[in-house]
């Protein structure tokens, strides 16, 4: 990986993980549900499922204790109606990050796989004011595939190259990457670090990109 520094101005802004903290309060849903059941998952094990995918590690923990696919999609689409009055936190340094990139002149904008509703109302919840937003259910495909990256790039008439893609996943910087956009990758403490070719950067901290 290469350092993308002194080029880019503008944020291409994954949401959950990176500009909201959602993971913690998903992975405490799913564990209850593994809990109710009787079956005993670690909850770090839930935290590594859960970064490749919340769909996927719901579709894991249910083969893995039999537990049907539906209790782990309720208890999560419960929680996203919850978190439109008690919404989960913003991500530290994610409130610094925006404000310095208007304040230069650039752009805060998103490409998610959260619904639309879901994802405004977190925005709203936290008086947060993006540029642009792209879900991948509005008809997008998803993440490694680079159609929303290339789409929130285009219609919003920017180079490539000027915009740094800021993401939790591995799939995010994928994605960047191969939409030509340099990226950096936000890791999570206590969680293995993936390995991404490419223009790119490991942070632990989103202020470490306010240099």
């Amino acid at each position: 990986m290469t350092t993308p520094k002194g080029r880019w101005r503008h944020l291409v802004w994954d949401m959950g993980g990176t500009m909201i903290d959602t993971y913690p309060q998903v992975d405490q849903v799913l564990y209850r549900v593994c809990r109710l059941h009787g079956c005993e998952v670690d909850d770090g094990e839930i935290s590594r499922l859960t970064r490749v995918s919340i769909a996927e590690a719901g579709e894991e923990l249910s083969r893995r204790c039999g537990i049907p696919i539906r209790e782990f999609v309720n208890a999560y689409a419960d929680l996203k109606l919850r978190w439109r009055t008690d919404p989960p936190p913003v991500m530290t340094g994610a409130r610094e990050l925006l404000a310095a990139v208007t304040e230069r002149g650039g752009m805060n904008l998103v490409v998610t796989h959260r619904d639309r509703v879901s994802a405004e109302d977190l925005l709203v919840a936290h008086d947060l004011e993006v540029d642009d937003m792209i879900c991948a259910p509005d008809g997008y495909p998803r993440k490694p595939d680079p159609t929303m990256h290339h789409l929130v790039v285009e219609q919003n008439g920017l180079r490539p190259d000027e915009c740094l893609a800021v993401g939790d996943r591995a799939i995010d910087s994928v994605a960047a990457g191969r939409a030509g956009l340099p990226w950096a990758l936000l890791v999570t403490p206590g969680l293995p670090v993936p390995t991404v070719d490419g223009d790119g950067v490991v942070i632990h901290r989103l202020v470490e990109l306010l240099d």
